[in-house]
């Protein structure tokens, strides 16, 4: 395995992972809080959903920047994890990973 194998598998895939995860829970986070499933005033709560928006603020904050509002409905996670997806597998998995032997 090449030092380059290695760290696409041991680095950016896991990394790219987490992020993924940490979409999803703040899109879901999102949704209970909208809908009063939760109450954003309890500290548990208020503390996962500041970790996973500053987390994932930097990312979605240029693409929502570029989308326009449709109606109050945020499709920037969804553009980000289409993306995300698009570079773990054809880009990362189908193009850089054979080149590298």
């Amino acid at each position: 395995m090449t030092f380059g194998q290695a760290l696409i598998i041991y680095f950016i895939i896991p990394v790219l992972n987490i992020l993924v995860l940490l979409i999803f829970v703040n899109v879901v986070l999102s949704w209970l809080v909208a809908f009063n499933v939760v109450n954003p005033q309890n500290q548990f709560v208020n503390t996962i959903w500041r970790a996973t928006s500053a987390l994932t603020e930097p990312v979605l904050g240029p693409i929502r920047r570029i989308l326009p509002p449709l109606g109050g409905i945020d499709l920037s996670p969804l553009v980000l994890l289409l993306i995300i997806f698009f570079v773990r597998e054809w880009v990362i998995m189908g193009q850089i990973f054979p080149a590298l032997g």
